[in-house]
């Protein structure tokens, strides 16, 4: 028989008991088991292997869809363009305003760990436009505004869509948020830029020069850019739709894009070869290298979204059907 604590009797002040009737025991046990079952369904709870049950075959088919291959090559198409002058203000900012030739190496250091191919044509071209005195940079500074658009433009659509948002922001107001977006990345690579800096001479103060102090130093930078790389997926995910976007449901989301597009840049490292750029494109492969593996990027990135509004619509969904029993 089940008791239940009562309030103290007013007549000896000791608690009294109420036995409930057993019919009534076998609700309040039913009703309880009822609730764990749907607690056991919130994606919190859910195995790995039951995630990817769930929702990798729809992710997949998501990435099919002749609508997201149109807004990664434009996101891929814009990145390319915007990478350029990004780096060259970068380039120019550290060498010109903080005066650091540690910073000046970190950023070369993260452009070299970022590039799939070609790195050394790259940074030396890039070298050259930063130590150039001229209005390089100023163009630089305007063709970064305006390319900014385009990535983040495709990039809003998408994600509207994604999340179930009717309405996209107009052109100004993306113009905007873009603007504000770039800056904020900005800030967050130099940032990245300027701690690494200031770990690496910890390292070489404290290891001095060799083998360790190498690994020591290849382990901080890609650790640094991993970071960066996160947090910037994270702040497109998260102020890029145009509605409210939970943080909890989007940073486990930049977490595993970030890891995954490391993991990827390897995969397309190693695949290169076979693909012969080279001989189809000839001078433009660097060009055309540089396009795909942003193209696997955007593609990356639209399905980490996809899989972290899934997995929120469940627990939406779970926890409605949770509070209605």
């Amino acid at each position: 028989m089940t008791v239940a604590p009562v309030p103290a009797s007013k007549a000896t002040g000791e608690p009294e008991s109420t036995a409930l009737k057993p019919e009534d025991a076998a609700r309040r046990h039913q009703a309880e088991d009822a609730r764990k079952d749907l607690f056991r369904q919130l994606p919190e709870t859910f195995s790995l292997s039951h995630r990817l049950k769930r929702h990798g075959i729809s992710t997949l088919r998501f990435l099919m869809e002749t609508e997201v291959h149109t807004y990664a090559f434009s996101v891929a198409a814009n990145s390319i363009l915007s990478f350029f002058p990004f780096i060259v203000l970068m380039l120019t900012i550290v060498r010109r305003v903080f005066h650091s030739p540690e910073m000046y190496n970190v950023v070369l250091q993260l452009v070299r760990d970022y590039l799939p191919s070609n790195k050394d044509f790259v940074i030396r071209n890039l070298q050259f436009l930063a130590s150039v005195k001229s209005r390089g940079q100023v163009l630089s500074f305007v063709m970064l505004l305006i390319t900014s658009t385009g990535v983040f433009l495709p990039l809003e659509v998408a994600l509207n869509s994604i999340w179930g948002f009717k309405k996209n922001r107009s052109y100004l107001m993306n113009l905007l948020v873009s603007l504000g977006l770039t800056f904020a990345c900005g800030c967050l690579a130099m940032l990245s830029i300027a701690l690494t800096a200031r770990n690496l001479r910890a390292l070489e103060g404290f290891f001095g020069d060799g083998f360790i102090l190498q690994g020591m130093e290849s382990i901080v930078m890609k650790g640094s850019a991993l970071v960066a790389t996160i947090g910037i997926y994270f702040l497109i995910y998260w102020l890029l739709p145009y509605g409210k976007v939970p943080v909890r449901a989007v940073l486990p989301a930049a977490i595993v894009t970030g890891l995954l597009c490391e993991l990827a840049k390897h995969i397309y490292i190693l695949v290169l070869p076979w693909l012969n750029f080279q001989e189809v494109y000839g001078p433009f492969s660097v060009s055309v290298t540089m396009i795909f593996w942003s193209f696997w990027n955007g593609m990356l990135l639209l399905g980490g979204a996809y899989l972290s509004a899934a997995e929120h619509s469940d627990r939406v969904q779970a926890r409605r059907e949770t509070a209605g029993a």
